[in-house]
């Protein structure tokens, strides 16, 4: 592998992205190139119109099987003729235009809904299961390109031109044409108390525990921009730290990119200092830039859900069968190894057992940790923050002999850069009204003898060592282990625990040291004998974290701990830096070789001989891979030209068919990939990496591109 190869491996491996579970099949594409409409985007922060080409195609025009479970609706059967046979009945027909070359070419969401009722009524249930399939695929596509992204803190029109920064920044950011600004401030709120700071016990590092949580905190924005300002969030956006007149680069993350009309959308995550105010400015709109590549403690191997996730303070892996959090290892001394042994309850052991509930009569505990595999994910890895979001139905012991739609499971762990925590999110949400004999949201078993004693938090924010005192047994915040000669700990903290539609919750959880004297545990069981309203929402956020602990020194560090937690820093859209504004000539530059123009072969000329290579599959579209968005970066080093090249899905798995192939498309010649980017002068040799990371969507494909696919 050249050296050249290897940074640009580098590269996709820091790199943020997002990998659904399945890329979409079905290009069932909701964008056309026609007048301007408004859209009314309902989001859970605030609605807010986007002025978009879009127009908002029903896929979800009817529900699939009802909340109740298997009855189907009873709908008009369009495509249901005598004998229950089937005839050939095109949506399309009733339209005109690009709308019904575009429905020729795919299926509505309402007619294989009509499919699908057809089928069930004849029994037929290979074909309802390939029907569902698809209505699965046309709805993951739907979502891609009809999801509302939310309400941006600085929208497409907030932005100014770099070339109006004072000179010393402009120089440095030279490459970059704009920006937008932000505030990070402190929520005035004052410190639990000060904490004393021992040496830090077994960590490689020289930080004491107190700054190990104080010193950085996540920050999480979404962001927008014009399309005709930026072609790819992902590559081009940079974020810089302006302290005492002088811009630092800083390690920064962009996912869940999505392309709304002449809109971008991303979000943006870094950390920042948790105990001043702090001005970023994040640079975009260079044609020229490349995937940044960041050094990080954060590491994460693997492929879908099964993750293995390491950073300076644990490496955690994430089963390959259900996605919960199976084992935990504290990187420290003897690296305390935290799991569950046995054979569980016919499923494998975890460390992590939420989530789950026992059903009417006390029947069945249905669980997550029955799942077979996820139901539906979504994976964001990158060298800030790594997301493993999964959600859907839980299993029964005997599934798929019941198999209710009850509740809804959709639970997210989040692990950080440098921190020694990480998160779990979740929410579960009822579709129909049922009753819980029980419902768990979280428990935690350790097998052996690794930790001493307990540890618990009631509503005051005290951290208290010993047994939970009787009167706050049910009004917990925050509870865990440690061990008094090891320092070993691990300690959940709750920091939202709230329901809409439900009686008031239970805060249980009181830890265990010896639960049938193989380990410790805990286990918070919110609801008891409780009627679930169809509507009702339970929320959870927590925070477990694995500092070295002393009975000392412990409880006011992780009071102090979960204060900043819960008193995060707030993030406002800043003001315009006006070109009098003091600055100082920074160190370096923001631009990588190859980033502000210089490049040793034209950028702009690589990425036009790379229009002649095209995908002959569309066989009359004449449609290159640059405008179907599969080219994710170029980079030149000494006459080497490297390209990342994705795939449309994991279906077509083949890159190498764009680097080997030729074909001749109505009449176009397509070129290979080498074979196009040597005709431009200065180009020795072309190596091509394939990745599946950020997994492509219809969001990268290009106006050009959605004219050619008549979209």
């Amino acid at each position: 592998m050249t050296k050249s190869t290897e940074t640009t491996v580098s590269l996709l491996k820091q790199d943020s992205f997002s990998d659904p579970q399945n890329s979409p099949a079905d290009t069932s594409l909701d964008v056309r190139n026609t007048s301007q409409e408004t859209i009314q985007t309902d989001t859970s922060q605030a609605d807010t119109n986007i002025q978009s080409p879009i127009r908002r195609r029903k896929f979800l025009g009817m529900g699939l099987f009802g909340l109740a479970g298997l009855t189907l609706p009873s709908i008009p059967m369009v495509a249901r003729a005598a004998g229950n046979k089937l005839k050939n009945t095109k949506v399309g027909k009733f339209l005109g235009g690009k709308e019904k070359t575009y429905w020729d070419r795919t299926d509505r969401f309402e007619e294989k809904m009509q499919l699908l009722q057809s089928a069930w009524e004849r029994k037929d249930y290979r074909v309802v299961r390939a029907l569902t399939n698809s209505l699965r695929i046309t709805c993951m596509q739907a979502q891609v390109a009809e999801e509302a992204p939310g309400t941006p803190l600085l929208g497409s029109s907030q932005y100014e031109n770099v070339a109006s920064l004072p000179l010393a920044w402009r120089t440095w950011a030279r490459g970059w044409n704009y920006y937008k600004t932000l505030d990070v401030e402190v929520t005035g709120v004052e410190k639990v108390r000060n904490i004393p700071t021992p040496p830090l016990l077994g960590y490689p590092l020289t930080a004491t525990p107190t700054d190990l949580f104080v010193s950085n905190e996540p920050i999480e924005v979404l962001l927008g921009f014009p399309a005709d300002q930026i072609s790819s969030p992902n590559r081009e956006i940079r974020v810089a730290q302006l302290e005492d007149g002088m811009l630092k680069e800083i390690t920064s993350q962009v996912f869940d990119e999505l392309r709304r009309g002449g809109e971008w959308f991303c979000k943006l995550i870094f950390l920042a200092e948790s105990e001043k105010k702090q001005t970023f400015i994040i640079f975009y709109g260079n044609p020229d830039a490349e995937l940044p590549a960041y050094p990080s403690d954060l590491v994460t191997t693997g492929e879908g859900f099964g993750l293995d996730i390491e950073n300076d303070f644990f490496k955690a892996s994430l089963s390959r069968q259900h996605g919960q959090l199976e084992n935990m290892t504290l990187k420290r001394e003897h690296g305390l190894h935290l799991y569950a042994g046995g054979e569980g309850h016919g499923e494998p052991p975890g460390i992590d057992w939420a989530h789950d509930y026992v059903s009417e009569g006390s029947f069945q505990k249905i669980r997550t940790t029955l799942w077979d595999k996820c139901p539906d994910y979504e994976v964001v890895k990158g060298p800030v923050c790594t997301i493993v979001r999964r959600w859907g139905f839980p299993y029964s012991v005997i599934h798929p002999v019941f198999s209710p739609s009850r509740l809804n499971m959709d639970i997210e762990y989040r692990f950080y850069s440098g921190l020694p925590y990480f998160n779990k999110f979740a929410q579960m949400t009822a579709l129909k009204d049922f009753e819980a004999a029980a419902l768990r949201d979280d428990e935690w078993v350790f097998t052996g003898q690794g930790f001493t004693d307990t540890v618990w938090m009631g509503p005051d924010g005290k951290l208290n060592i010993g047994d939970v005192d009787p009167e706050y047994k049910d009004n917990l915040w925050g509870i865990g282990f440690f061990n008094k000669d090891t320092k070993d700990s691990f300690i959940g903290l709750f920091l939202e625990h709230r329901a809409d539609g439900l009686p008031k919750l239970r805060h249980s959880g009181s830890p265990e040291l010896y639960y049938h004297w193989h380990g410790a545990v805990w286990s918070r069981y919110p609801l008891y004998g409780t009627q679930v309203p169809a509507g009702a929402v339970l929320h959870q956020k927590n925070a477990y974290v694995t500092l070295p602990f002393t009975s000392t020194d412990g409880p006011g560090m992780i009071e102090e701990l979960r204060h900043r937690l819960k008193n995060p820093l707030v993030v406002t859209a800043g003001s315009r830096m006006e070109k009098d504004v003091f600055a100082k000539e920074s160190v370096g530059q923001l631009a990588r070789r190859g980033e502000a123009g210089d490049s040793q072969i034209s950028k702009k000329l690589l990425w036009e001989a790379l229009g002649n290579v095209k995908d002959a599959q569309l066989y009359t579209a004449d449609i290159s891979i640059v405008d179907l968005g599969l080219v994710y970066d170029i980079n030149v080093r000494d006459g080497i030209v490297t390209v990342v090249l994705a795939m449309p899905h994991r279906g077509r798995p083949v890159g190498t068919y764009f680097e080997y192939s030729s074909n001749s498309v109505a009449a176009k010649i397509s070129m290979s990939i080498p074979d196009a980017l040597r005709r431009v002068p200065g180009v020795n040799e072309v190596k091509v990496v394939q990745t599946w990371y950020p997994g492509w969507s219809s969001n990268r494909i290009t106006d050009a591109g959605r004219m050619k696919l008549e979209l």
